[in-house]
């Protein structure tokens, strides 16, 4: 079911939603050769918890497997989401995309980006470009009377336009009363499809998007989402707003 949001409920979320986009410019700065994932996991809950608020990752479960033991998602290169803060030390040329997820008054906001460690090789730099600007032309389609997919089409012609390729093991999703609500929100689809976009719904959409083939394996750890051929792999979300034709992005600062 999809739930439409009061604006009581949205204003909770966009304050969730602020913390969410603060927290990633905050650990944006930080992000430096040497540091380890686990040393910007603790900057974010450090920040999280002094706003009054709460890591929504930290101990989250799905499928019955062990609570993320992290307040981040912190993937690495070939690692595509999910990956778990620890003592790896980030190296020049990698990139690394950071998630968070925040729960104030009982409302949730989302966002990640990518962020280039040092200095990345041209076709890394390229990557997160047309993952970020995929997002905002997604952005785009989130307007009343259009469809889900919609959103998702957009997204995959930008990408494979540019010879990308789209996760499509993993999407977006509905967010607010819950971390994860309907719709689920895939990034390639057909124009003109997918439940009717409706004011006051409430999305997270966030490309995953490939320098190789769009296939993905779990690694060992149980969370980790990987490529399957090796390659590198770049993330961008925002939490936004369907108002109208104008779409409000909720996770900026």
């Amino acid at each position: 079911m999809i739930l439409i949001k009061s604006k009581k409920e949205i204003d909770f979320i966009r304050e969730s939603c602020k913390i969410v986009a603060e927290t990633l410019q905050l650990l944006k700065a930080n992000v430096k050769v040497g540091i380890t994932t686990l040393e910007l996991d603790k900057i974010a809950e450090d920040y999280i918890r002094s706003n009054n608020a709460t890591p929504a990752f930290k101990g989250y479960s799905q499928g019955g497997a062990p609570g993320f033991p992290g307040s981040i998602c912190s993937s690495i290169d070939d690692e595509v989401v999910h990956g778990i803060p620890g003592s790896r030390n980030l190296k020049d040329g990698e990139i690394i995309s950071i998630d968070i997820g925040v729960l104030k008054n009982g409302y949730f906001g989302d966002a990640a980006l990518s962020v280039a460690i040092g200095n990345i090789d041209s076709e890394k730099q390229r990557l997160m470009e047309v993952t970020e600007r995929s997002l905002q032309f997604g952005i785009e389609q989130a307007v009343v009377g259009n469809r889900v997919h919609d959103i998702s089409n957009a997204v995959q012609t930008y990408v494979e336009a540019n010879g990308f390729s789209i996760v499509r093991d993993l999407c977006g999703h509905g967010v607010g009363k819950f971390l994860h609500e309907d719709p689920s929100i895939p990034n390639f689809g057909k124009k003109g499809t997918g439940p009717k976009l409706k004011n006051g719904m409430t999305l997270a959409i966030e490309p995953m998007v490939n320098a190789g083939k769009y296939e993905v394996i779990t690694a060992k750890d149980g969370w980790t989402i990987i490529t399957a051929d090796g390659s590198t792999s770049a993330h961008f979300e925002h939490s936004i707003l369907i108002n109208n034709n104008s779409p409000e992005i909720l996770t900026v600062c």
